[in-house]
């Protein structure tokens, strides 16, 4: 006996067999080698968030900001997660990059030691040494922090070297405190030594400028609109995700490279990076909604502090957007 099948049956049938779409691979570039600032991506790649978004995302280490600008103005990377300033000094040579969402809007800039040396306000840094990276983006804000505090290059020593270099001359006691990152080379004393950090944090005297973000290609971005949206979506609710639970988005870092740091160490880190999300004006909305006025003032000390092209002043909105950004509560 034959047997006829419908039509709508045959169609539900093919439809069935049919693969299901492919996910989007996307590589993001951090800025440097894994710390726990980049909880929030790790976790959302573990929760399934970028998944959920229909990205199958890739993350890689970075060499420092400006490479992985390079990288992203090149199409190797699809995303960069760096220094936003960084950026926009290859932006204002022609580099094609633009961030779609400033994470940072608060400065992690400081000049830190060891908390047992009790140096705790800018007067405390007279007599003292001062390790530092010559031209590197830190060193470049050091004399705006200096005019600001009434600090004067004479009151103080200062040794210079790389990266490691500085954070070695603080751990062996050739230097009193070092210029870095709150988030970042504190934790890798605490790492070597056990022994806690006080930063004197910029911000904290009217150093009003917005640190890391991500960014694209240009071009890449006209091209794949909605992807970049699927992926700020994604990255934002990864934000938001990491921000309620500090401890397991710092897991997720060792969990994918389990030679990345400590637990402690990550997840104080991470803790450390959050109260950097917002400033006072965009206190209580999602991550990533960087103000222009943030922008403006940015740009502005970095013309007249941080070497860059006086030109960026003319549109400081060329080196960011946030038309990608998912809107409140979606």
């Amino acid at each position: 006996m034959r047997k006829w099948i419908g039509a709508a049956s045959v169609a539900l049938l093919a439809f069935a067999a049919m693969p299901a779409q492919a996910a989007d691979k996307v590589v993001l570039m951090l800025n440097w080698y894994v710390y726990g600032e980049h909880a929030p991506f790790y976790y959302g790649k573990a929760k399934g968030i970028y998944a959920a978004e229909g990205i199958e995302l890739e993350i890689q280490e970075g060499r420092g900001s400006a490479a992985t600008t390079q990288a992203v103005a090149a199409k190797t990377a699809d995303f960069g997660y760096v220094d936003v300033p960084t950026m926009m000094r290859a932006a204002i040579k022609g580099a094609p990059v633009v961030a779609t969402g400033v994470l940072l809007q608060t400065s992690p800039m400081s000049a830190m030691g060891f908390a047992d040396k009790n140096i705790r306000k800018p007067e405390d840094i007279k007599g003292k040494t001062v390790a530092i990276t010559p031209a590197d983006s830190m060193t470049q804000i050091w004399p705006l922090f200096l005019k600001k505090t009434g600090l004067k290059e004479s009151d103080f020593q200062t040794v210079a070297g790389d990266g490691q270099t500085k954070l070695n001359a603080v751990i062996n006691g050739q230097a009193d405190l070092l210029l870095g990152y709150v988030m970042d080379q504190s934790m890798k004393i605490k790492d070597a030594t056990g022994k806690d950090v006080y930063p004197i944090k910029f911000a904290d005297y009217g150093i009003n400028m917005v640190s890391s973000g991500i960014i694209a290609n240009a071009d890449y971005v006209k091209a794949n609109a909605d992807l970049i949206r699927r992926f700020m979506s994604a990255t934002t609710k990864a934000v938001e995700a990491a921000e309620k639970e500090p401890k397991a988005a710092a897991q997720s870092i060792l969990d994918a490279n389990p030679k990345g740091g400590k637990i402690d160490t990550l997840t104080q880190g991470f803790e450390l990076t959050i109260p950097l999300y917002r400033t006072a004006e965009t206190k209580g909305k999602r991550p990533f909604q960087v103000t222009d006025q943030n922008m403006a003032e940015t740009v502005n000390l970095l013309v007249e502090y941080g070497g860059l092209d006086a030109k960026a002043k003319e549109n400081p909105k060329a080196f960011y957007t946030n038309d990608y950004l998912p809107k409140s509560g979606s």
